[in-house]
């Protein structure tokens, strides 16, 4: 692998025009299908397997054309303090409210609230569903701003007016500020690292260009493939972060190869030698993680795992073939200022600040192990109370109108009402179909935590009922999910008796299945990922615990960052500082993204930090020697690298949508955790501790393994033996 990258990295640097036009073309062809294609449909969020998918298909299926993915909106009027909304005043506002409503060409219906009874019992609340022709996503700006200017026209007659619903959602995600934020940090940590504007503009720029050419890419195949806005969120998140970061490592050890006398397109195929072989084995275990998403079995977590994936595989080709083009074009621009003057390149060989820590480690190991440990196991501890769900409009900021709504509806009709369950009675091949569903409701609505049970509403064919039950408690509160197990378990008892079945789903059944089945598929994913981790390291480092050691670094800075999104974002620690507003349980998919991104980043850092180690040994060092001038070699690297990492991911704190800031906090914590605590603490320690054995691997396993020669060592020898003459005839050769 090394020879082909240094091949394609010598054919960059020689043809780089035309590298630079072949990428220029690809950007600008996706760029235009971008602009071209249509917006993603709005297929909703599916996971097939689970009841509440089940129930929801069954409805599909027996009320054809009833539950169309239509948007909608749910307008909230709360009178004034002292008064009531059926006051004559206030009832005539909220009827010319409805009646506006209702005048919009993709309206489909705006209910009055007091013909359909949706006033609360104190009288001070009422809402009007308005239900459109459309989904959320088809909605022209002149619908929202019909449905805008309603709303400030209620206003006016002194009524809270506020509304929630998919149709108010403005399709945002990340945008902008995040991007922003994150770039410009990591455009300082990179011209601290390199000493110079080119340098850390070259990462920078082919990012971008590898961002551009994948959410380009993403855009114009979001109708075909059904993407997402959070799809591209992730892609964009993680294309930016590791294409800034194989750039860096490509260039660092461009320069390094500078620094030992090699001429311009020698360092560069070198470079991509060498750390290119780094950069495409980090890059596969991440596309790995990424798609092994899909094994979960949730649809949307499969689109935005396999474009991540995909996003990744660009910043890789990027830095393997436009990163060398560029250093042809600018050969001596990315050195330091004092080399590009004095013409004079020296290599590292004194001191710096990574061989300083890592003597510092040496020294006093286990110390080091210990409090790394024991600190990355108790963050870890709030695990132990995590609580999954989805976070709804409870989640937003109370600036938001879908939040007001959210808390008016649940202070004038109960916490409960904001996320009914819908159970579906199947009676088809019953005589009786009303009598069966009508008993079902009785014993459903006596059951404890319910507090009200709506008249069933039968299909055409009269053989399935639809109703609404209505929890005492909150949609994210385990007593509902207490709630939604015991109807469950009434179930035999009642189909015994009815001849009928029943399921139950709705938007509160469906996120309480989807968090029990990742539940379920978080401990077989992790045993595939860590297993995979240990195979890989195995192939790579030839040691059998220097793998085992990366594994269990892996799944300590796992934990403790999952247990630092629960103090913030379960428990409220810390909450205020990072505008969170309302804590609640954590994202449902959370831990999954964090298994199979974070897995992926600290497999970078363990190649890039532990093969110099390995090199360094095999060259003759000794144990602890190596780890030294792994730490001389990598570690400012690394710790560029990951500030990097942090600050892009940092960045998405700053977003408005709660899982996006979730997302964000997340994976910098991890990152944060991994980079300075794992492998720049605990990885040297443990590789002091065992010394020689660190590095021991049975004779026949060490013949049946494939040698992956990651760090280039033969590449590396090859170049440092000087040509010598060849017989007549033939060329020189290498010896």
């Amino acid at each position: 692998m090394a020879t082909f990258l240094y091949r394609v990295g010598r054919l960059a640097f020689r043809r780089r025009w035309y590298v630079a036009l072949v990428w220029a073309a690809v950007l600008a062809a996706v760029g235009l299908g971008a602009l071209k294609a249509p917006g993603a449909a709005d297929e909703g969020f599916s996971m097939p397997g689970i009841e509440s998918q089940k129930a929801f298909d069954l409805m599909e299926q027996r009320f054809p054309g009833a539950t169309a993915d239509g948007a909608t909106a749910r307008v909230v009027f709360v009178a004034p303090k002292g008064e009531k909304v059926t006051a004559t005043d206030n009832r005539k506002a909220v009827e010319a409210t409805v009646t506006d409503l209702a005048d919009g060409s993709q309206v489909a219906s705006a209910v009055n609230p007091f013909q359909a009874k949706a006033v609360s019992k104190d009288g001070t609340t009422a809402y009007a569903t308005v239900t459109y022709k459309v989904a959320a996503d088809d909605l022209t700006d002149a619908s929202k701003t019909q449905l805008d200017q309603a709303l400030d026209q209620a206003r006016d007659s002194g009524l809270t007016v506020d509304a929630g619903g998919t149709a108010m959602n403005d399709g945002g995600g990340a945008g902008g500020a995040a991007e922003l934020i994150g770039v410009a940090i990591a455009a300082v940590v990179l011209l601290v690292t390199f000493g110079s504007l080119a340098a850390a503009g070259l990462p920078l720029l082919t990012a971008l260009i590898g961002v551009g050419v994948s959410m380009a890419s993403i855009l114009a195949l979001s109708d075909a493939l059904g993407l997402s806005t959070t799809t591209g969120t992730l892609a964009m998140m993680l294309g930016l972060a590791v294409g800034i970061d194989y750039a860096l490592f490509v260039v660092s050890r461009y320069r390094e190869e500078r620094a030992n006398g090699r001429a311009p397109q020698e360092a560069t195929s070198l470079a991509v030698g060498t750390a290119g072989s780094a950069v495409v084995f980090a890059g596969l275990t991440v596309v790995i993680a990424l798609a092994g998403l899909s094994v979960v079995g949730i649809p949307m977590l499969t689109k935005m795992g396999l474009a991540a994936a995909g996003a990744v595989v660009v910043g890789v080709l990027i830095a393997l073939t436009l990163v060398p083009a560029f250093l042809g074009f600018w050969p001596n621009a990315v050195l330091r200022r004092k080399a590009r003057k004095s013409g004079r390149l020296q290599a590292e060989t004194r001191d710096n600040g990574g061989t300083r820590w890592a003597r510092f480690v040496l020294r006093r190991p286990l110390p080091v192990l210990l409090l790394g440990v024991v600190g990355l196991g108790a963050l870890a501890l709030p695990v132990t109370s995590l609580q999954l769900g989805m976070p709804g409009d409870e989640a937003k900021s109370t600036s938001t109108t879908e939040r007001r709504a959210y808390d008016a509806l649940a202070e004038g009709f109960g916490p409960g009402f904001n996320g009914p369950l819908t159970v579906v009675v199947d009676a088809k091949g019953d005589d009786d179909a009303e009598g069966a569903a009508s008993t079902i409701a009785k014993e459903i609505g006596a059951t404890e935590g319910v507090v009200s049970v709506s008249p069933a509403r039968f299909n055409e064919a009269g053989d399935t009922a639809v109703f609404s039950v209505v929890p005492s408690t909150a949609p994210t509160d385990e007593k509902t999910k207490d709630l939604v197990t015991t109807i469950r378990g009434e179930r035999p008892g009642v189909e015994s008796a009815t001849g009928a079945t029943f399921e139950v789903t709705g938007t509160t059944a469906l996120n309480i299945d989807i968090s029990e089945k990742v539940q379920s598929a978080l401990v077989p994913y992790l045993i595939v990922v860590v297993g995979l981790a240990i195979v890989l390291l195995l192939v790579v480092f030839r040691s059998l615990l220097v793998p085992l050691k990366a594994a269990l670094g892996f799944l300590l800075s796992v934990l403790a960052s999952l247990g630092a999104v629960v103090v913030v974002f379960q428990e409220g620690h810390g909450a205020g500082l990072l505008g969170v507003e309302t804590t609640g349980p954590i994202m449902s998919l959370m831990p999954i993204f964090l298994v199979g991104i974070v897995f992926g980043l600290a497999m970078d850092y363990e190649v890039f930090l532990v093969s110099r180690m390995r090199e360094a040994y095999v060259h003759g060092e000794s144990a602890q020697q190596a780890v030294t001038s792994g730490f001389r070699h990598s570690a400012r690297v690394v710790v560029a690298a990951a500030l990097i990492m942090i600050a892009v991911f940092a960045g998405f704190i700053g977003e408005s949508d709660s899982m996006i800031k979730m997302i964000g906090f997340g994976l910098a914590a991890a990152v944060l955790l991994d980079a300075f605590v794992v492998r720049m603490a605990i990885v040297p320690a443990v590789l002091a501790l065992l010394g020689d054995k660190a590095w021991w691997l049975p004779k026949w396993l060490d013949r049946a393994l494939p040698r992956v020669d990651v760090e280039g060592e033969a590449l590396t020898r090859a170049a440092d033996t000087p040509e010598v003459p060849a017989p007549a005839g033939q060329e020189a050769a290498r010896v």
